[in-house]
C-alpha cells in the first residue's frame, strides 16, 4: 500500500462519517450516544456535574479524517514535496478542520442551560384570557414565558365565566389544560 491509497481510504472513512453524520441528524436516524467525561484527578472537569463538550467527538473525528485523508492525497499525486512533509501538512490540515467544528460547535452550545422542571410550572402563572371562557367551557390563555408569548387552553377553577381581557393566575395544570381564577378574586382574598 502506497501514501497515495492509506490518504484516499482515511478521506473514505471520513467523508462516510461525514455523510452519517449528516444524514443521520436530517432524517432522524437511530443513532447511539457516546458519553464520556474528562475527569480530572476524579473531579468532573466542568463543575455543578454538566458535561462539556469534548474536543474528541465524532464531528472533529470525521472532519479531521476527512481533511487529513484529502489534503494528504493531494499533497501526494499533486506535488513532489518530501513525504514526511506531506504527512505533515496533512496532519495541520486535519486539525485545522476539526479545531473549526469544534469552534462552530462550541458556538452553538455557547447559550445552552440545562432544563429545570420548576421553569415549566404552570401553577402560579399570571396570564390574559383571550378567548372568553364560558361558564364550564374552555377559552384560551396568553402568558409570558422565557421572553416569548405563550398560550395554552383554560378552563375556569370554579366553573364561572371569565370575559376576554382579564388577568388570571393558574391554579392547577391538567391533562394540558390551565385551570385559572381571576387575578382580582386572588388578590382579595389575601388582603
Amino acid at each position: 500500500m502506497n501514501w497515495q491509497v492509506f490518504y484516499l481510504l482515511v478521506f473514505g472513512v471520513g467523508f462516510l462519517l461525514s455523510a452519517i453524520s449528516l444524514f443521520g441528524s436530517v432524517f432522524h436516524l437511530p443513532h447511539f450516544h457516546f458519553h464520556s467525561r474528562v475527569h480530572i484527578h476524579g473531579h468532573a472537569a466542568n463543575a455543578g456535574g454538566r458535561a462539556g463538550l469534548s474536543p474528541i467527538n465524532f464531528g472533529t473525528i470525521a472532519a479531521f479524517l476527512a481533511w487529513f485523508g484529502g489534503a494528504g492525497y493531494l499533497i501526494e499525486r499533486y506535488s513532489n514535496i518530501w513525504v514526511y512533509l506531506g504527512l505533515l501538512l496533512a496532519i495541520v490540515s486535519g486539525l485545522g478542520a476539526a479545531s473549526a467544528v469544534f469552534w462552530f460547535l462550541l458556538k452553538l452550545m455557547q447559550h445552552e442551560q440545562p432544563m429545570d422542571p420548576a421553569d415549566y410550572e404552570m401553577v402560579g402563572v399570571l396570564g390574559r384570557v383571550t378567548s372568553p371562557i364560558r361558564a364550564t367551557g374552555t377559552g384560551e390563555l396568553i402568558y409570558q414565558r422565557d421572553g416569548s408569548r405563550r398560550a395554552a387552553p383554560a378552563r375556569s377553577e370554579d366553573g364561572a365565566a371569565i370575559d376576554r381581557g382579564s388577568e388570571v393566575i393558574v391554579t392547577r395544570f391538567e391533562k394540558g389544560i390551565a385551570y385559572v381564577r381571576r387575578w382580582d378574586e386572588m388578590s382579595g382574598e389575601s388582603l
